[in-house]
């Protein structure tokens, strides 16, 4: 009896168990599949740690560089002086060793977009603090006030204005005066140049530091410009091209860069912003704009800052050919010319001239080939030929310049050859007159701009001994090792001219 209700109870539980396999089928193929697995076969993502040894490494050097760079940025800004030249180019060898580290890595998009960023904070850092490496400050608000008060700054001499009635109507100041390196010269700084000194000691009035504050707004506004205009070929409407990448980081994180344009307050930074956008619209013309004329008008507006653009114009006309380029010059002219209007006098181009005419016979700093020529000229004849070599190597500068312009290479690649011969043949360098070379280099991959601002503070030993003497040892070792990376990329490695 028992027995059968066993056996009954068997047979009912294997029916029920058939039935549920066949209606679980898929389930139970599934399970065998799994159960038949080696244990081997787990999935390798899942052995692999989420924070693996080298992402922390990387994580952990960039923290360090932020931070480290971020002390020394502060320490220049806030602290140093140009006559400390030891702690000065002990920061910046700190400074430039980080440098090195994060541009000689690949970073993919969204990763230099971040490291961009990281340039603009680095820029922010100097928003409150006073240029101490550089002096020029002085002038720029000065001329700023003698514009505010509704004189012409192109017509005043500073040492002559001192004794004046000018003097308080213009709300000019004792501690402004003295500051001033070249009170006997008249201003050469061109029109629009004079229009940022004037918003910037309009809104300052009487507060130095504030006026400080508006022209490094205006730098750090024109440099996220730049940072944004060379993170991309797209940006500067240059056609795709595999080989084509810019490294924008070279220039935006340069260590020289980041102090002498936006810590000093050199208005370089402004004028290569309109140098960049003159290349974009070259480059990308809009519909029916024939003449290239927001590219004109753009140059125009950026060698009304520096005079320095003029530079390109035989470039830019072989570019876009004769009859587009002579309309090309005569809209950069008028951009110019208006913007002079307002302080066109007939004593204008007089004083300006004088000024031009004295840094180019007069003043020397940093100079490479003119030094050589200036010991031969000793030699030969017991004095100083500035007055005859100045000129002399502008004019040997021009002619190159237009040589190159009938060279079959890139305009980019043109640009930074021509401001090279230009630098290499002047009588003055200071540090912040390269920053365009970087940016350029950092669009053609040039590294002798990079290593060339790496050199470039060594030029602050001069100011170590009151009053300031150049150490032409120093100044030689930064030229033989500036021709020697040059020499080696322009002439042994060559130039892919077809990159640009």
């Amino acid at each position: 009896m028992i027995s059968k209700r066993v056996r009954k109870g068997t047979e009912t539980f294997k029916s029920l168990q058939t039935n549920f396999e066949e209606k679980n089928r898929p389930l139970f193929l599934i399970l065998s599949i799994y159960e038949s697995m080696p244990i081997t076969s787990t999935p390798k993502r899942l052995k692999t740690p989420i924070l693996s040894p080298n992402f922390l490494q990387i994580v952990g050097g960039v923290v360090v560089f932020v931070v480290i760079s971020s002390v020394g940025y502060g320490w220049m800004g806030y602290e140093l002086d140009r006559t400390q030249a030891k702690s000065l180019l002990l920061i910046y060898g700190v400074l430039f060793i980080g440098y090195g580290f994060v541009v000689t890595q690949k970073w993919s998009r969204r990763q230099t977009r971040w490291w961009m960023g990281v340039a603009v904070f680095f820029r922010l850092i100097f928003l409150f603090s006073t240029p101490v490496l550089s002096d020029d400050f002085f002038r720029f608000i000065w001329d700023g006030r003698l514009l505010v008060g509704g004189f012409n700054p192109y017509l005043y001499l500073p040492s002559e204005v001192v004794n004046t009635p000018i003097f308080s109507t213009a709300n000019l100041s004792t501690t402004l005066y003295e500051g001033l390196n070249s009170p006997h010269y008249f201003t050469v700084y061109p029109p629009l140049n004079q229009l940022l000194f004037g918003v910037a000691a309009w809104t300052g009035g009487n507060n130095v530091q504030l006026s400080v504050i508006v022209m490094r707004f205006i730098i750090l506004m024109a440099e996220v410009g730049n940072c944004w205009l060379l993170s991309s070929p797209h940006n500067l409407g240059l056609r795709p091209a595999a080989k084509r990448k810019i490294n924008s980081l070279a220039y935006a994180l340069n260590p020289l860069v980041i102090v002498e344009l936006t810590g000093n307050l050199h208005f370089e930074a402004v004028t290569l912003f309109f140098v960049l956008l003159a290349i974009r619209w070259l480059n990308r013309p809009w519909p029916k704009d024939f003449y290239f004329t927001r590219s004109a008008v753009a140059l125009g507006l950026g060698a009304s800052v520096k005079l320095l653009p003029l530079i390109f114009l035989p470039l830019l006309v072989r570019r876009i050919g004769w009859q587009k380029g002579i309309i090309y010059c005569i809209v950069v002219g008028t951009v110019i010319i208006g913007l002079f209007l307002p302080f066109f006098s007939k004593s204008l181009v007089a004083n300006v001239g004088t000024s031009l005419d004295l840094y180019f016979q007069k003043f020397e700093f940093n100079a490479s080939v003119y030094y050589l020529l200036r010991e031969v000229g000793y030699w030969i004849t017991g004095y100083n030929l500035i007055q005859m070599l100045g000129p002399v190597l502008s004019l040997i500068t021009l002619g190159t310049v237009s040589w190159l312009a009938f060279q079959k290479r890139s305009l980019v690649e043109k640009m930074l050859l021509s401001l090279t011969v230009y630098f290499f043949l002047a009588t003055t360098v200071h540090p912040w007159y390269i920053t365009t070379l970087v940016a350029l280099g950092a669009i053609t991959r040039r590294w002798y701009p990079v290593v060339w601002s790496l050199l470039l503070p060594l030029t602050y030993v001069a100011y170590a001994s009151s009053p300031y003497q150049e150490n032409l040892r120093v100044v030689g070792l930064e030229y033989i090792l500036v021709f020697g990376v040059f020499t080696y990329e322009v002439f042994l490695k060559g130039i892919d001219w077809k990159t640009n």
